[in-house]
C-alpha cells in the first residue's frame, strides 16, 4: 500500500509541474455560446454535494436504527476508530427512521453513495478557490488535462485507501468510484466553459487578505463537514455547529467585499509576486494535492512533505520569473510569514493533522502579505522622498 500511494504521489507531482505551467499560461474566456445568464459556480456545486452529502448521512441513520437496531458495529469493525459517532438519539432521527416505508432501500447509503460524492466534493472545493483567486486560471484548468487527470490521480488515491481497508462494500465503492471519475471532471469543464465572471483578487493587501480569509472559512467548512459527515459522525454536529456557523457567515461577508475591492493603481511589487505565486501554487497543487495529503498518512509522510515543497518552490520559481521581486524585501516578508506560521502550530491544539496545516498556512500567508504590503508602501515612500 506505502509503496503505491508513494509511486502515485511523485507521478503526480512530476505530471502536475510539466503541465500545470501550461494551463496557468492559458487565460480563455467563455465558450462562444454561453448567455448573459450567470453561470452555476463551482462553490454552488460544492453547496449541493454538501447537501446532498448530509441527506445520505440522515438516510444511514434510518437505515441503521431501523434495519440494525443502532448498531453500526456491522460496518465500524472495519474502519478505523473514530467513524459512526451517530445522531441515534435524536427524536427527529428516531421519528423519521419509525415512519419510514422502507427501511432496506437505503442500504446504499453505507459507504456507497459517499464513494460517488466524496470527488465532486473535493473537486468543486479546489475549483471554487482557484476562481476566487483568477477565473481565467479557473477557466484554463478546467479546459487542459489537468482536471481529468486530476480526477483520475484523486480517484486512485481514494481507491488505494479502499483496498487498504477492504471490506464486504470495497468492490462496489470502487466501481461507483470509477463513474464518479468520469461524471465529475465532466460536469466542471462543462460549467467553466460558460462561466463568464471576471478575476476580483487584486494583488493589494485587502485584496489578497480577502482570498485568504476566504481560504481559511471554506478550508474551516470542509474540515467540518470531513468531521461530522464523511466519516458518518452525525451525532458530532451540534458540536461543531458553532465553527460552521462562524465560517458561513465569515465566509459571506469576505465574499461580498471581495465583489467591491478596487484595483491598486500600482501595485507594489512585493504583492504582486505574491499574487503571481498563489496562483502558480494553485495550478501546481491542483493535480497532487489529495495524493500528498493521503501520502501523510498512507505513504511515506517525509516524501509527501518533500512533494510539497517541491509543489511550493517550482510556484516560486515562475512566480519569480514574471514579478522579479526585490529579494531583500521578499525575504523579510517571508522570514516574518514563516515565524508566523511556525507560532501557530505550536499553538494549534491537537487535532486532525489538517487542521494545524491549515492554521499554519493562514499565519504563513497573512503576514507575508501584510509585511509585503507594508515594504512595498517604505519601498514607493522612498522612491518619492527626496534626497
Amino acid at each position: 500500500m506505502n509503496a503505491f500511494v508513494d509511486a502515485l504521489v511523485v507521478l503526480s507531482v512530476v505530471v502536475g509541474l510539466a503541465l500545470a505551467p501550461l494551463a496557468a499560461a492559458r487565460r480563455p474566456g467563455p465558450s462562444g455560446g454561453c448567455t448573459a445568464r450567470p453561470a452555476l459556480s463551482p462553490l454552488a456545486v460544492l453547496a449541493v454535494v454538501t447537501g446532498l452529502v448530509y441527506v445520505n448521512q440522515v438516510l444511514f441513520t434510518v437505515y441503521v436504527l431501523r434495519v440494525h437496531g443502532g448498531d453500526p458495529s456491522f460496518v465500524a469493525r472495519y474502519l478505523p476508530e473514530g467513524w459512526f459517532d451517530l445522531a441515534s438519539g435524536s427524536a427527529v432521527l428516531r421519528g423519521l427512521a419509525d415512519g419510514f416505508p422502507a427501511p432496506g432501500l437505503l442500504a446504499p447509503s453505507v459507504l456507497r453513495v459517499q464513494a460517488f460524492l466524496e470527488l465532486p466534493f473535493v473537486l468543486s472545493a479546489f475549483a471554487t478557490v482557484v476562481r476566487w483567486l483568477d477565473v481565467g486560471l479557473y477557466r484554463g484548468i478546467a479546459r487542459s488535462a489537468l482536471l481529468p487527470l486530476a480526477s483520475l490521480s484523486y480517484t486512485a488515491v481514494f481507491c488505494l485507501v479502499e483496498w487498504d481497508l477492504r471490506n464486504p462494500y470495497t468492490v462496489d465503492d470502487i466501481v461507483v468510484r470509477g463513474v464518479s471519475a468520469v461524471l465529475t471532471p465532466c460536469l466542471l469543464r462543462w460549467l467553466a466553459a460558460r462561466d463568464t465572471g471576471a478575476s476580483r483578487t487584486p494583488a493589494s493587501v485587502p485584496g489578497l487578505l480577502v482570498f485568504i480569509g476566504s481560504l481559511g472559512a471554506l478550508g474551516a467548512l470542509v474540515l467540518v463537514v470531513y468531521d461530522t459527515a464523511l466519516l458518518y459522525n452525525l451525532g458530532r454536529v451540534a458540536e461543531r455547529l458553532p465553527v460552521a456557523a462562524v465560517a458561513v457567515v465569515a465566509l459571506a461577508g469576505l465574499r461580498r467585499a471581495a465583489a467591491r475591492l478596487p484595483d491598486p493603481v500600482a501595485p507594489g511589487p512585493t504583492l504582486t509576486f505574491a499574487l503571481h505565486a498563489l496562483r502558480h501554487w494553485l495550478a501546481l497543487f491542483f493535480l497532487p494535492a489529495l495524493a500528498i495529503r493521503y501520502g501523510v498518512m498512507f505513504g511515506t509522510p517525509q516524501l509527501a512533505a518533500a512533494a510539497g515543497v517541491a509543489v511550493a518552490v517550482a510556484a516560486t520559481v515562475l512566480a519569480w520569473r514574471e514579478a522579479a521581486p526585490d529579494a531583500k524585501r521578499l525575504g523579510l516578508a517571508v522570514l516574518a510569514a514563516a515565524c508566523a506560521a511556525r507560532a501557530a502550530t505550536w499553538a494549534t491544539p491537537a487535532s486532525y493533522y489538517e487542521v494545524t496545516l491549515l492554521a499554519a498556512m493562514a499565519a504563513f500567508l497573512v503576514t507575508g502579505v501584510v509585511v509585503g504590503g507594508l515594504v512595498d508602501a517604505r519601498s514607493r515612500q522612498s522612491a518619492v522622498t527626496p534626497q
